[in-house]
């Protein structure tokens, strides 16, 4: 996550609180010191830093936290709701149109990523808030641009407008937004070209856009890797066309997080959207608090059950933990499973999403990852018969299975030594469903050692 970095200095910082039988002036002092650097550090603007340890100073004085037996709860408090405030606290969610089709138009600079964004705009609403949604191919300049937007609008299942690269912009959009009209389409997105850099002529094309269709939402896609840089983008845009909100890309890479700490602040533009991955499914509602819990190591408990809300069937679910639970499940069930949580996102960004969870490497992410994609590769290498009654393997048939699959002996008996101990285990949690008492050794995520 882009806060990475930041998380574990603010933990760091949090932990020393925690010794403390008391928080004291020096203390506190040395405790914001800390926190201004570790801001710093994560490319936060240095008068937003400045502003945010003296509002921690001020309400922890106020709320007499120096006085308590146990400050660190209350200090952890306190950050916590600045962080809410510099992210966004009001609510900053569209509001979509009733009878007629919300308009957004996309903007941003060449190469930040607009049209891949639009695609990943129009699933979620498409697949998460249920919305009719129409693109607009409206960069004629980019080479291949409307053919990238086409491809992405049939993967998704929407519908897209595409006039060529020889019409105005302005006269694509029209025709979108009429198109939009008249088929009761609910929300239609406008793909805009960019530029390297701001210029004239660009903003004068997206005023006319703007003056033609009147969106309702105008939002600034910015990268969470450009740091302050990403901050005058969204100033120079702000001051002429008026946005309304932007959406932050990448806040799943290594980005320090400065812009996505700073831009609200600095600009008075919300945070509406957050891109997490490469994927078409990568793009979340941007909740500030959720973020803030993130930031302090708090987990995010809600956006992982909406993750799995939306991934994983219900009832193949229910069927499969009770299969599980009767100890009868096999090799079939075990890899629908795997694909059940695959379909969740990564291994890594799903722990980020559990309070508590230890961090894990790189190194120990991608071992799992590549385990559980041999796991699949060496499954799908067997026949019905084995899937269903692994106990029949003998050598001849891990042999064959090794050779098919292309992995060794030992990968395969790695398999079903697995399931075996996730065969027990669940068997175990069978028998504690009916007496109450928990088995030991129930640790580990999703049955893979070492995590």
């Amino acid at each position: 996550m882009a806060f990475e970095s930041l998380t574990e200095r603010l933990s760091g910082i949090f932990k020393k609180i925690r010794g403390q039988a008391r928080l004291t002036e020096k203390n506190m002092e040395d405790m914001l010191k800390e926190i201004r650097v570790a801001l710093l550090e994560a490319d936060v603007n240095y008068k937003i830093v400045k502003e945010f340890t003296n509002n921690v100073k001020e309400k922890a004085l106020g709320q007499e936290v120096l006085s308590k037996l146990n400050p660190s709860q209350m200090i952890v408090k306190i950050v916590h709701e600045e962080l809410v405030n510099l992210l966004g606290s009001d609510n900053s969610e569209i509001h979509y149109q009733k009878g007629r089709p919300t308009i957004i138009m996309l903007v941003g600079l060449q190469g930040s990523g607009k049209t891949t964004t639009a695609g990943k705009l129009a699933y979620l609403l498409k697949n998460k808030l249920n919305k009719k949604v129409l693109l607009a191919a409206c960069d004629v300049y980019r080479p291949a641009a409307i053919e990238q937007l086409a491809q992405i609008a049939k993967s998704v299942g929407v519908d897209i407008v595409d006039m060529g690269t020889k019409v105005n912009p302005v006269d694509i959009a029209v025709a979108a937004k009429k198109k939009a009209v008249d088929e009761n389409y609910q929300v239609l997105i406008i793909d805009t070209a960019g530029r390297l850099q701001i210029d004239e002529i660009l903003m004068d094309e997206l005023n006319n856009i703007k003056q033609s269709v009147e969106p309702n939402e105008i939002l600034l896609l910015v990268d969470a890797a450009a740091g302050q840089d990403a901050v005058n983008v969204a100033k120079s845009f702000n001051d002429q066309i008026s946005l309304t909100g932007c959406i932050m890309s990448k806040l799943d890479g290594d980005a320090r997080g400065g812009a996505a700490l700073s831009i609200r602040h600095m600009t008075g533009i919300p945070i509406k959207f957050a891109g997490v991955g490469e994927k078409v499914t990568d793009l979340d509602v941007f909740y500030p608090d959720r973020m803030a819990d993130r930031i302090l190591g708090m987990g995010d408990i809600l956006t992982l059950v909406e993750k799995a809300q939306e991934q994983i069937d219900e009832k193949e679910a229910k069927k499969a933990v009770n299969k599980m639970m009767s100890g009868s499940f096999d090799l079939n069930d075990m890899l629908a499973q795997m694909r059940q949580v695959n379909r969740l996102g990564s291994l890594g960004g799903l722990l980020k999403l559990i309070p508590g969870m230890p961090k894990i490497s790189p190194e120990q992410k991608e071992m799992a990852e590549r385990e559980m994609r041999n796991f699949e590769i060496i499954i799908n290498s067997m026949t019905k018969e084995e899937r269903k009654n692994p106990e029949i393997f003998k050598y001849s048939r891990k042999r064959r299975v090794a050779l098919g699959s292309g992995k060794s002996m030992q990968e395969v008996n790695k398999v079903l030594k697995k399931y075996e101990q996730m065969k027990e285990m669940m068997k175990r949690m069978g028998d504690y469903k009916k007496t109450g008492k928990m088995p030991p050794g129930m640790g580990g995520v999703g049955g893979f050692p070492g995590l």
